[in-house]
């Protein structure tokens, strides 16, 4: 068992930390403030610390800085209210080994902690592969679980070398991730050189790739380094990576193996060195399956993946995101505008096709119908609809739909009798059932085979 010490000033966090420490067995002390826990470190040698960011004084990250300074590698655990990509990075560059995000389920806790001190002796390491810059990306933003977990991974990546795949649907936020991991990597004094293949000329995309020599084909009249060349020694983003041409996929996995590139018409290779983070909307691993992709260069390119979620399923961000949009419009008048508690609503209902992309345009939208007053849901565009998408899309949507309603619920009600589920299933059933009855042209029997009911159960609910 070990000791594990506690920091923070709120008395019922640390109440429930040391009660769930305890009960496994490890020894815990508790301090309220930075200046406390320094004093205390140095004394018990702690084999864990539990920090929180925002304290009285030295805030937690400026303690843990002082407290490695003194003590050497200490592993900390970083509580915070405030989850975003700039405290994910400064926590991982003060040699933090996880972080938790307020309000946290004990669960969660315990599990982070467990892990936390199996892995007691990797802070010195922590800190030293994961060493960078403090600068963030402002339209990176987000408080939902799963930005969370996208932050500490480009966190953890950025410093390293490795080749990265991004996924998402178009307007998730794709290039904003990979010129984060730059901006934190060991090349970021290196130009960040985007490679947009869908742009490219199915025709030209190994010389605007790879460059040419003169003469190497018709409209060759001089030698051109290609857009790998510029990346040389940073880092080269290819967007929409499923869409490199199978002859050109071959090419460019010899060039990731070996470090070198030879130019169209060329004899001889030249030696290369950029790494490179890969984008893409598509199934990949589908592609695969499908012949369209090559297993060994989709394996070089997804060395670390890392997904971006769609807009639908991550609803406790909209108004986070709506909020800085309209900050950064430049919409004339948009600096006096601020939506009303009802466009907030709106906003949280859509599906967001386009995701954050659309959400953007949505506020600038807005902010020319409002002219500077406050912004409600007829200063929105018409919502875009999921017809036509994947059923992946649609049951997604479903989904965000399903939260939705159960989130509104919750909010507007203190009290609970227990109908909830039932209220639930007389929204959705009802659209599933008359839905299914026009298919079958009004035959139960039919209706209720497709739909994995007894014909008596329809019966009864169609009453």
């Amino acid at each position: 068992m070990g000791h594990v010490l506690i920091v923070d000033d709120e008395e019922s966090i640390c109440w429930g930390l040391k009660r769930l420490l305890s009960g496994e067995g490890h020894a815990v002390s508790v301090a309220s403030t930075a200046e406390e826990a320094l004093a205390m470190a140095e004394r018990t040698k702690p084999d864990l610390v539990v920090m929180d960011v925002r304290l009285p004084g030295m805030d937690g990250l400026a303690a843990m800085k002082q407290m490695n300074e003194r003590l050497g590698p200490v592993p900390v655990v970083v509580i915070t209210a405030f989850g975003n990509l700039e405290t994910a990075v400064q926590a991982v560059e003060q040699g933090a080994v996880d972080y938790l995000t307020k309000p946290f389920d004990l669960d969660e806790v315990a599990e982070v902690l467990r892990r936390a001190l199996r892995s007691r002796t990797a802070a010195a390491a922590k800190a030293s592969e994961n060493a960078v810059a403090a600068s963030v990306h402002g339209d990176l933003l987000g408080a939902s679980a799963a930005m969370q977990q996208v932050f500490k991974r480009i966190a953890i990546v950025a410093a390293t070398d490795m080749s990265v795949l991004i996924t998402g649907e178009s307007g998730t936020g794709k290039e904003l991730v990979a010129r984060a991991i730059h901006r934190h990597s060991l090349r970021a004094a290196r130009p960040f050189v985007p490679v947009h293949l869908a742009a490219l000329s199915p025709t030209l995309v190994e010389s605007e790739l790879f460059g040419h020599v003169r003469g190497a084909f018709t409209d060759a009249v001089e030698n051109r380094g290609g857009l790998l060349e510029l990346a040389d020694g940073a880092t080269a983003f290819f967007d929409e990576a499923g869409d490199i041409p199978l002859a050109v996929q071959a090419k460019l996995l010899r060039v990731l193996e070996q470090r070198e590139l030879t130019p169209v018409g060329a004899a001889a290779a030249k030696p290369c060195d950029f790494r490179i983070i890969a984008a893409t909307h598509r199934d990949l691993r589908r592609d695969v399956r499908e012949g369209a992709f090559r297993q060994d260069l989709y394996f070089r390119l997804a060395a670390f993946e890392i997904h971006l979620p769609p807009l639908r399923e991550r609803v406790e961000d909209i108004p986070i995101l709506a909020e800085h949009f309209l900050r950064q419009s430049r919409v004339n008048g948009a600096g006096k505008a601020h939506l009303t508690d009802a466009a907030i609503k709106e906003l949280c209902r859509r599906t967001w096709v386009g995701n954050a992309r659309e959400l953007r345009s949505a506020i600038d939208h807005g902010a020319v119908l409002a002219r500077g007053g406050p912004i409600g849901p007829e200063h929105l565009p018409p919502a875009v609809s999921l017809s036509g998408e994947s059923p992946a899309t649609l049951e997604g949507a479903l989904a965000a739909a399903a939260r939705a309603w159960a989130a509104e619920e919750l909010r507007r009600n203190e009290t609970f009798d227990g109908t909830m589920h039932e209220r639930m299933l007389r929204v959705v059933e009802p659209a599933l059932f008359n839905v299914v009855l026009e298919h079958t042209g009004d035959n139960r029997v039919a209706a209720a085979e497709i739909l994995g009911i007894h014909r008596a159960t329809l019966r009864k609910k169609l009453k």
